[in-house]
């Protein structure tokens, strides 16, 4: 096993063939799922705006072999959020991710002087 790395990776998607009976929970759960929901963890955290009820993302964090790259962490979280989606009875299209290694990101500090 190589060196682990952690990404966060955003899902987008658009809701596609939705049941009535789907877009009534997301409706009635949509407070739920604004911009205070918006999380990264490992289950992935599910955001949408009721109106129009189009467009969702869902916010992963994903820990792989730092060898297999971002590509196969956002294939990683894209799977994940199939899963989850289709266990919640959720029709979608296609699914795209933006991904961020957090061990290679950097982070620019402000010299001690101007604190």
């Amino acid at each position: 096993m190589g060196e682990q790395h952690t990404y966060r990776v955003i899902v987008r998607g658009t809701w596609d063939g939705l049941t009535e009976a789907a877009r009534e929970r997301l409706l009635a759960e949509a407070g739920d799922h604004g911009m205070t929901s918006m999380r990264f963890t490992e289950e992935g955290s599910l955001s949408y705006e009721p109106a129009p009820l189009k467009h969702f993302s869902m916010r992963f964090v994903v820990v792989s072999d730092a060898a297999d790259g971002e590509e196969m962490a956002g294939a990683i979280a894209e799977d994940r959020a199939e899963t989850l989606l289709r266990g919640l009875g959720y029709g979608f299209g296609e699914l795209k991710s933006t991904v961020t290694d957090l061990d290679t990101m950097k982070i620019n500090r402000k010299p001690a002087s101007r604190r």
